[in-house]
Order: C-alpha cells, then structure tokens, then sequence
C-alpha cells in the first residue's frame, strides 16, 4: 500500500537511517540536500521531489517501494485465511481453485514471474 503521509515515510528514514550508523549530515551530504532539509524530511515536515527520494534512497541502500509503501496487514491475513480454506478442501477442488487462481495470474502482466 502506497504511503501519502510524510510523517510516516519520515520515520521510515529516520529508522533506516539508524540502522546504518549514518548521521543526518552524512545523509543529506550524499544526498546532494541540505542537513537542514533533510532533517525536515525525517520529521515530515517537508514534500520531497522524486529525484530527492531517490537519491536519499540511493545513499541509505534501499529502494524507494520500502520508503515509499508499507504492507498491508489485512492483506496478508486474508491471504492466510485463504490458504487455509484451500488447504481443507479435498484434493480435486484444491486443484481447481490453484488451477483457477493460476489463469487469473497468467492474465495479469504485473504478476508474471
């Protein structure tokens, strides 16, 4: 799910920022951004051009799907709670529902392996 709060996307920074040993300024320098602004990207207080997000996301060795979504936690127990209905039915049903789900899949291109 695609993340449009800036607070939130700013505390992911500041998290993987942490988990480098990286300071702000270390950041912001590599970044090509000021220690001021990039400060203000961790609080949330600042909207970030596309270039910036990438070049932050380049500089902490991510990509911008983990700055920029989150997963969505109903979703997978959805999908667990399907897995296990698949899972309790008899065999041949359980072999038309995968046979189902894989033609789905065959259809979108997004989802081809």
């Amino acid at each position: 799910m695609l993340i449009f709060d800036f607070h939130t996307i700013g505390n992911k920074l500041y998290a993987i920022r942490k988990q480098t040993g990286m300071t702000q300024a270390e950041v912001a320098e590599a970044a090509g951004v000021s220690d001021r602004t990039y400060a203000d990207i961790e609080r949330g207080s600042v909207n970030m051009r596309i270039e910036t997000i990438l070049r932050i996301c380049n500089t902490l060795h991510v990509t911008p799907d983990e700055i920029l979504t989150e997963d969505n936690p109903s979703l997978t127990a959805r999908q667990e709670e399907l897995w296990e209905r698949l899972n309790a039915c008899p065999p041949k049903e359980r072999e038309t529902a995968l046979g189902l789900l894989e033609v789905y899949l065959k259809s979108v291109p997004s989802c081809e392996v």
